[in-house]
């Protein structure tokens, strides 16, 4: 049965883990684009492309997604550290910590 069992779950845990692993790659790429448009925004204010409004206005938005970004990274985190904290209480139930 635990053979069995093993079987089953392996495989689902390799794709959980392939899927977190393409989110995180995605992420890192969301917050790199950011970055790069932050470096060609102010470029194109220095070489009076925009207007010190347009920029601040452009600037504002970009920042704020990188916000949003570092917040959600922030959360998956917090969860991550709790599922680990989880995962080492004693299978006895008695709540002491096995490190």
């Amino acid at each position: 049965m635990f053979l069995l069992d093993k079987l089953l779950t392996t495989p689902l845990l390799w794709i959980a883990k392939e899927i977190n692993d393409a989110v995180q790659k995605e992420k890192a790429g969301e917050s790199e684009a950011i970055t790069q448009s932050l470096s060609e925004l102010y470029m194109r204010l220095e070489t009076g492309k925009i207007t010190e409004e347009e920029f601040e206005a452009e600037e504002k938005q970009l920042l704020d997604r990188l916000d949003v970004i570092e917040l959600r990274n922030q959360a998956a985190d917090a969860e991550s550290d709790n599922e680990s904290d989880e995962d080492e209480v004693d299978a006895d139930d008695t709540g002491r910590r096995t490190s």
